[in-house]
């Protein structure tokens, strides 16, 4: 049994976060970027952190990485292609929890060359792995995250997003194969999930939230060196001027951290960097425009049952716990 959320009227603190003894969070793409620094920070609260990646070999040196950082660190790994769906289908299995805490959907892909790839699935990869995959995974993880007191699904977005459209008839992006576009499409129908999720799971009467969060602007430069990506002096010291208006990846995980641990956090809501939304302590963010519209989150859910022929509210998955 998941231990029970803990309560707490502290100012929050990015270094000292409260205990997570006994609890289990999934993060994905935590064998790189933002992701292993979600990893790291989770790893001392004492919680069991699991990687999920594609990537056997880069996920043991996070894991291994995380441990000489983390005196005592609980963290494993499970194989995870966000892109192919079969793959996604076999997270329940691997896991071999009875119950999990949260999840932080946080892997995502940007590619440029070629402009356009497939998966064997038949989706545009970009999409199918920032968002179809994700879309997949929380309906696998429903039930795990309803036998857990208070779960967190916890979505993590992208700035770039706030000044994208959604194009309903072209998801797959036949007709626009701009890489950066087509990324920015991707996350704004990750975080169009993240909250359409939410109010769901309010209307289903559920214990289990969904969060949205961003990193803000965050830089290889100002990030701190890990074996998993390794930076000298020298690229720390031409980034430093950057530091004025970004942040580090370390920095970055922060409202994804928060969104996961504070109990004062609520499902639904927004959070990314304090200071313009760039960098800084994590705070609250309202939820404005498309993001916020309820009409296209609904439209964009059908369309992604469809393509994924899953649904996390469909019978035997649904997170009403």
């Amino acid at each position: 049994m998941s231990a029970p959320v803990p309560s707490s009227s502290a100012p929050w603190d990015v270094r000292r976060l409260p205990s997570a003894q006994g609890r289990h969070f999934l993060v994905t793409g935590g064998n790189a970027g933002i992701g292993y620094f979600v990893a790291e920070q989770l790893a001392g609260t004492g919680a069991t952190v699991i990687l999920g990646s594609r990537d056997p070999a880069r996920a043991e040196t996070a894991a291994l990485s995380i441990r000489g950082r983390v005196p005592g660190a609980r963290v494993r790994q499970v194989p995870l292609d966000l892109a192919d769906l079969a793959s996604v289908g076999a997270v329940v299995a691997a896991l071999g929890l009875p119950s999990l805490d949260a999840v932080v959907c946080n892997a995502g892909v940007l590619l440029d060359d070629p402009p356009r790839r497939e998966t064997k699935d038949g989706h545009e990869l970009m999409f199918a792995t920032n968002h179809l995959g994700h879309f997949a995974l929380v309906a696998h993880l429903a039930p795990l995250l309803a036998a857990a007191p208070a779960a967190r699904v916890v979505t993590t977005g992208s700035l770039t997003a706030r000044s994208e459209t959604l194009d309903l008839d072209d998801l797959q992006s036949r007709g626009d194969v701009r890489p950066k576009r087509v990324y920015a499409r991707s996350k704004l129908a990750q975080m169009l999930f993240g909250f359409e999720l939410d109010r769901r799971l309010r209307a289903a009467g559920a214990t289990t939230a969904s969060v949205v969060t961003h990193p803000g602007g965050a830089l290889d430069s100002l990030t701190p060196s890990r074996p998993v990506r390794p930076r000298t002096a020298g690229e720390r010291l031409r980034g430093l001027p950057a530091g004025l208006l970004l942040q580090g990846k370390e920095a970055a995980a922060w409202p994804a951290v928060r969104a996961v641990l504070d109990p004062s956090v609520r499902g639904g809501e927004l959070w990314g960097p304090r200071v313009l939304g760039m960098r800084g302590l994590p705070a609250r963010e309202p939820v404005r425009g498309h993001m916020a519209d309820p009409v296209l989150a609904a439209r964009l859910w059908a369309a992604s049952t469809a393509l994924t022929g899953l649904d996390p509210f469909a019978p035997g998955r649904t997170p009403s716990g």
